[in-house]
């Protein structure tokens, strides 16, 4: 049995925002402006989409699929989860958090490959982190080198990346 993360009616951790009302006029362009504001709206009605799923990993990456299981460390071994209709590759056990793990051996790619990668992978990683946020949870991106790390943040210093060591 795992453990609750959420009081009734409230997402766990946001119970003194509980007696605040959401702002009238705030856009989705305002809510991405301030990522210090906390992710999930505080609501009494449940978001069956945000309940964490496990399905199988997607990959066929051993060690990848290792590392997602490991590292963070995820709460549910063997599998990745699926909130809010995205797949990720871990829950983090004990936290509200989502991860996204990557292995590519970043350090050994020409300049060329490096920027592609970063121009394809950014996007998305936005994408998931909107998702997880939007369901109440943190988001993470684990990455193999601090090469690959300092690009990401090159491009959008608003990711949490950390190196994980994980190789391919």
């Amino acid at each position: 049995m795992l453990p609750p993360t959420r009081e009734p009616g409230l997402w766990a951790g946001d119970a003194p925002r509980a007696s605040q009302e959401p702002e009238a006029n705030s856009t989705p362009e305002r809510s991405q402006a301030n990522r210090n504001d906390p992710p999930a709206p505080v609501t009494a009605e449940r978001r069956l989409e945000c309940d964490p799923l496990p399905v199988p990993h997607a990959g066929e990456d051993a060690s990848h699929d290792a590392c997602a299981d490991t590292f963070p460390p995820n709460r549910y071994p063997g599998m990745d989860v699926r909130v809010g209709g995205m797949r990720f590759d871990a829950l983090q056990v004990g936290v509200r958090v989502l991860w996204e793990i990557k292995t590519h051996r970043f350090d050994t790619y020409n300049a060329f490959l490096r920027e592609r990668t970063i121009l394809e992978q950014v996007p998305l990683l936005k994408e998931e982190r909107d998702i997880a946020e939007a369901c109440g949870y943190g988001f993470v991106v684990g990455v193999s080198t601090q090469e690959h790390k300092d690009a990401l943040l090159d491009e959008d210093i608003s990711l949490n990346v950390v190196v994980t060591g994980c190789k391919r």
